[in-house]
């Protein structure tokens, strides 16, 4: 919208760079540009004023496909004005001189023009298009048959209106059929997910199985050595207690040796002592039997008085002196005799 200002019954229009003005003063041009600004009475002034940027007009409308089945087309049309003295010329673009705003509502009639003519040539597609084919492919054949109607519609050119671009944003069905239409891929999707699930069970069970399997295995393979081990231990102790046995055996046959060399050498020892004694008593009794009885009974009594106990002194009465001295005075004659 144009800014007019006012000073002492004189009016100031200034525009903005995307808005063409068109200024007619007693029925002649006067300005034709965009961005003008520029002094005018109010009194005299025809003002139009017509947008030439690019604009986008979102649009959505229901169309039936050949099996009869209700769809929402949204899309998106981009256009703008190419030659703003047509359009001023056909629609009504005349603004107020006091406020600067437009008296009608030209872009309301350039949208109903432009949607009128995409939804004309989106029911022509769609009425020729089942629902299924219209959900997967329906998107590029509306977009290229509303491009091209458009692109063909005399109005357009006439009114200086060009088209930049033509989008189709979706186009879905009913709530209830879009559920239906779910349905099976849905159900797929389920089953595809199932199948996932009872594979990566499967997969599950068979690395189980292969874990218990490694298990028993390991077991076995523990029993197997530790039966290796017992029989391994058996056998060591068995060696050990023949080695203890034998080492028994060559120490007792060591000491059977010993003991008889001992013996023997004892025996040989006894019978030598033995072969001494009897010579040496043999000699005694040889000496002895050469000696006289009076110095056998001397050697007796001194025999038997190194066995007697000590005696320090000896009190004998007369008597008895007198008869010890009477028999040794009897016995000395009969020695000597």
């Amino acid at each position: 919208m144009a800014d007019i200002t006012r000073r002492f019954g004189w009016r100031h229009l200034r525009s903005a760079p995307t808005a063409h003005i068109r200024h007619h003063k007693r029925g002649r041009l006067a300005h034709d540009g965009a961005g003008l600004s520029f002094w005018f009475r109010s009194l005299s002034a025809a003002l139009s004023e017509v947008p030439v940027n690019d604009r986008e007009l979102a649009m959505a409308f229901h169309a039936r496909t050949a099996d009869f089945q209700d769809v929402t087309v949204q899309a998106n049309v981009t256009y703008r004005i190419s030659d703003p003295a047509e359009a001023a010329a056909r629609l009504d673009f005349s603004v107020d001189p006091d406020t600067g705003a437009w008296r009608g509502a030209p872009l309301e009639q350039i949208a109903t023009l432009l949607t009128e003519t995409a939804q004309q040539h989106t029911l022509d597609v769609l009425a020729r298009t089942p629902l299924a084919a219209a959900l997967v492919d329906g998107v590029a054949a509306v977009r290229e048959r509303v491009a091209s109607g458009l692109a063909d519609e005399p109005r357009l050119p006439a009114t200086g209106i060009d088209v930049v671009a033509v989008r189709v944003v979706a186009i879905r069905p009913e709530a209830e059929v879009e559920r239906a239409l779910r349905t099976p891929a849905r159900e797929q999707i389920q089953q595809e997910a199932d199948r996932a699930t009872y594979e990566r069970r499967a997969v599950a069970v068979e690395r189980e199985r292969t874990i218990a399997e490694n298990e028993l295995a390991s077991q076995i393979e523990l029993a197997r050595r530790e039966e290796q081990l017992v029989e391994q231990r058996g056998t060591n102790t068995r060696r050990e207690a023949e080695e203890h046995a034998a080492a028994d055996g060559v120490r007792a046959e060591a000491e059977a040796a010993r003991t008889v060399r001992l013996a023997r050498a004892e025996a040989e020892a006894a019978r030598e002592v033995g072969a001494a004694r009897a010579e040496s008593q043999a000699a005694w009794l040889r000496v002895h039997g050469e000696v006289e009885a009076a110095t056998l009974h001397a050697l007796a009594a001194t025999r038997l008085a190194e066995n007697l106990p000590r005696i320090d002194s000896l009190t004998l009465s007369p008597d008895v002196l007198t008869g010890l001295l009477t028999k040794l005075g009897r016995t000395a004659p009969e020695t000597r005799a």
